[in-house]
């Protein structure tokens, strides 16, 4: 069981201001939460293989092809205002 001086111990770390139902709420979760790793370490994984990820995945890419791009023009076709060349967009910051 973690103790609420514990668990204002880790509110204060994290800026967190509980009330006193909200710690003895979150000390009963973070005991629970103990308790489930702690039977976790009872598990026998002596001839258990590390692993990175849970489940083996294959990274799917395409090869890497030289290709011909598009043109400006064709790429200015969808844009919504452009302007010499480039695409316009609205100002965002103020020069002043």
């Amino acid at each position: 069981m973690i103790t609420l001086k514990e668990v204002e111990h880790v509110a204060k770390l994290a800026r967190l201001d509980l009330n006193e139902d909200e710690k003895i709420k979150f000390a009963n979760q973070l005991g629970k939460l103990l308790d489930y790793f702690n039977q976790l370490k009872e598990v026998n994984t002596e001839n258990i293989e590390p692993m990175a990820h849970p489940v083996q995945a294959v990274n799917v890419v395409r090869e890497d092809v030289i290709t011909e791009s598009c043109s400006r023009e064709e790429i200015l076709k969808n844009a919504p205002q452009e302007e010499d060349g480039y695409f316009k967009v609205p100002r965002i910051i103020d020069e002043a």
